[in-house]
């Protein structure tokens, strides 16, 4: 059993501070090739990531600890939609479907999310992220 408690959050947290891109990843998952990749995935203030997608599989947030935004956009380029995760407010998390451009944005320090998505792991190509 590998319990999902303050301290690994906290852990995770701060090799997030210590990283560059200020996120950091642990996997509940055996290896990239898993039918199911499973994490927490650590955020903290001023991380940056792409308005991307996943073509072929969709993939669930649920915010453990913090407060994010996900932010949704069309083909154009366009933000469709924003929503707000606080689980203080009773908002703990959304299901992006397969193919949804998104990208998401910290607004409070020691965020994190437990994250899900089809395996395998398959990195993002040039055609999956909004430019």
């Amino acid at each position: 059993m590998i319990l999902i408690n303050k301290e690994k959050l906290d852990e995770v947290s701060l090799a997030a501070k210590s990283s560059e891109r200020l996120r950091m990843n642990y996997n509940y998952h055996d290896s990239l090739d898993a039918p199911v990749q499973r994490m927490l995935n650590a955020l903290e203030l001023g991380t940056e990531l792409a308005i991307h997608r996943h073509m072929h599989t969709a993939e669930t947030y649920l915010l453990l600890r913090g407060k994010i935004v996900v932010i949704y956009y069309n083909n154009a380029k366009e933000e469709t939609e924003r929503v707000v995760l606080d689980p203080l407010a009773g908002s703990y998390g959304v299901h992006i479907p397969a193919g949804q451009w998104h990208t998401l944005e910290v607004l409070e320090p020691n965020s994190v999310i437990f994250e899900v998505k089809e395996g395998p792991y398959t990195p993002l190509g040039e055609c999956d992220i909004l430019k």
